[in-house]
């Protein structure tokens, strides 16, 4: 008897928790993260696993990210997120001051058949014969619940020298506003991903094999272009931002999924770094076949250099303009190896060597632009 009254004041507390979660939509939530900070909350759209996105979309939102970042709680080991992404943290040296944020506890109810649905098939990879950068098979439409963090302002801060001092948004480039850190999912529909342009471009083309050393391999490529080359420069300055093999210059890459919430990157961290701040640059060798993480090496050193030392005029970019200039580097890379194509998320062609001579400059730019504003839903 004791044991069944036990039993059902553990399920009514359970339906408790389940019915404080508020019901928001993206936009919602996005018009005022800062409020929803902590709360547990229930909103539904369409999730995509792309390039350097995991995130849950809005329509329309109004803001310079539509979209709500996504992680799983930490130890998880979840298939689904990106390919790419690059998070900065304050380093042990970092000369403002840190609060580590206290966050509840989130258990992800992992063994629903919903859940192993979702993270199947956003994870599942599209096969072209081509390159294409962390390109997922699927969208999904689910009804997602879980722990919202939000921030007031996730834009980076720079003091009067331009030297980064400040950030505090989720995600890639710290540039989302807000995280939900998921704990079920439901109602789940998938969508595939019309990739039929990208597979009639690639369809003679062989991918092309992975070198030993991915930063190496981009040099090689940089030097194709001969001594003096602005391409050539380009290239060598987003692969220098890693440093030699020893350097503890702040950047840190690591291999796995980059889809937890995990606290080791919440608050300072555990190096040193010369301008007081750690890139977190974080590759999903699943999702990378062929030599396309030489590619995600200089995509993402791209950002740390313009970050680091932003051009002229270039010091208040944002998740957009950083954004523009890493896929510029990636497609002068692409041009240098001399492949026929590369696929981004969505199905958009980045660079098809088709494409009539006078007319490339316009359609890498449309190809960008198509590509942050349709499929990241980032504007200016």
């Amino acid at each position: 008897m004791k044991r069944m009254l036990v039993m059902a004041l553990l399920a009514a507390g359970a339906m408790c928790a389940r019915a404080q979660a508020v019901d928001a939509t993206v936009c919602d939530i996005l018009k005022n993260p800062a409020s929803f900070n902590g709360k547990t909350v229930k909103v539904k759209g369409t999730v995509v696993a792309g390039f350097d996105q995991f995130a849950i979309r809005g329509a329309d939102c109004g803001q310079r990210v539509d979209a709500i970042w996504l992680e799983y709680p930490e130890g998880t080991k979840a298939k689904a997120g990106p390919a790419a992404v690059l998070e900065l943290q304050p380093a042990k040296n970092f000369a403002g001051t840190v609060t580590a944020a206290t966050r509840a506890a989130v258990t992800l109810d992992a063994k629903s058949k919903e859940f192993k649905q979702f993270d199947s098939a956003l994870s599942a990879q599209w096969k072209g014969n081509g390159m294409c950068l962390g390109c997922a098979k699927n969208t999904v439409t689910a009804t997602l619940t879980g722990r919202l963090d939000g921030v007031a302002d996730a834009s980076l801060r720079r003091d009067g020298a331009n030297k980064l001092i400040g950030f505090d948004g989720f995600g890639n480039l710290n540039a989302y506003a807000a995280r939900l850190v998921i704990e079920s999912v439901s109602d789940v529909t998938v969508q595939p991903i019309d990739y039929a342009k990208a597979a009639t471009a690639s369809k003679d083309e062989q991918l092309q094999e992975a070198g030993g050393d991915a930063l190496g391999q981009a040099r090689k490529l940089a030097a194709a272009f001969g001594e003096g080359n602005q391409f050539a420069a380009q290239i060598t300055r987003a692969a220098d931002a890693f440093g030699k093999q020893g350097d503890h210059n702040g950047v840190l890459a690591s291999f796995g999924s980059g889809n937890e919430a995990e606290a080791k990157r919440e608050g300072k961290g555990a190096d040193e770094s010369p301008d007081g701040i750690l890139y977190n640059c974080i590759f999903d060798m699943g999702k990378l076949k062929g030599d396309a993480l030489s590619r995600a090496m200089v995509y993402l050193g791209a950002h740390v250099a313009d970050l680091r030392q932003p051009p002229a005029g270039f010091e208040n970019a944002g998740i957009y303009e950083l954004d523009y200039r890493g896929l510029t580097t990636v497609a002068v890379m692409t041009i240098g190896a001399r492949a026929k194509t590369l696929t981004l998320t969505g199905g958009v062609l980045l660079w098809n060597d088709a494409w009539p001579m006078a007319d490339r400059d316009t359609q890498l730019n449309a190809a960008i632009t198509s590509f942050l504003g349709d499929q990241e839903l980032l504007t200016r």
